[in-house]
């Protein structure tokens, strides 16, 4: 078996994976214009800034989902046994189009059991054959867009912690917020 590529952390995002090992969520803070940037780049995205001098502050790590889909193959070896699996591409609360994307550590059991026209929530953990039965639209699945989320973290390695998504409890239906 191959083992899961990790990230190789350079000198701008280096600041961020040591926080992710700590399973916090740090993105980067142009100094001269107050927007936060991910990634973050040699120019501010916002200000065009090129000295940007970042600066990375924790974030609640909450947001809402702006699209998903479910990779049912992998292009790498290190992640053949870990298909399928839910990728979210979320809005981060902290600014307008702050934008993240990771996988959804609820998936694929976020789509157990879920019939074409159904908004329930499953629970269990759903095979392969079943999620290719599930249609991959937001109407279908209790993970719809809009859906709340906040980040979580899988450990992949000592040290070395990816951000990931889970759905809050305001996203299943009967639970409390």
């Amino acid at each position: 078996m191959t083992a899961r590529p990790l990230p190789v952390p350079d000198e701008i995002s280096a600041p961020y994976w040591a926080a992710a090992a700590g399973h916090v969520l740090a993105i980067a803070r142009c100094a001269r214009c107050g927007s936060f940037a991910l990634p973050p780049d040699q120019a501010c995205p916002h200000c065009g800034s090129t000295d940007p001098d970042y600066a990375f502050e924790p974030v609640s790590g909450r947001g809402t989902v702006r699209s998903w889909t479910v990779i049912r193959q992998s292009g790498l070896p290190g992640f053949a046994a870990e298909v399928p699996f839910v990728l979210v591409d979320v809005e981060l609360a902290e600014q307008p189009e702050l934008r993240m994307i990771g996988r959804l550590l609820d998936g694929p059991a976020a789509l157990d059991g879920v019939a074409p026209g159904s908004t329930a929530l499953g629970s269990a953990a759903l095979g392969s054959a079943a999620l290719d039965r599930v249609a991959l639209d937001s109407t279908v699945a209790p993970l719809r867009l809009g859906a709340p989320v906040r980040v979580g973290f899988e450990d992949v390695a000592p040290g070395v912690a990816i951000p990931a998504f889970t759905l809050t409890a305001a996203a299943r239906p009967g639970e409390e917020p």
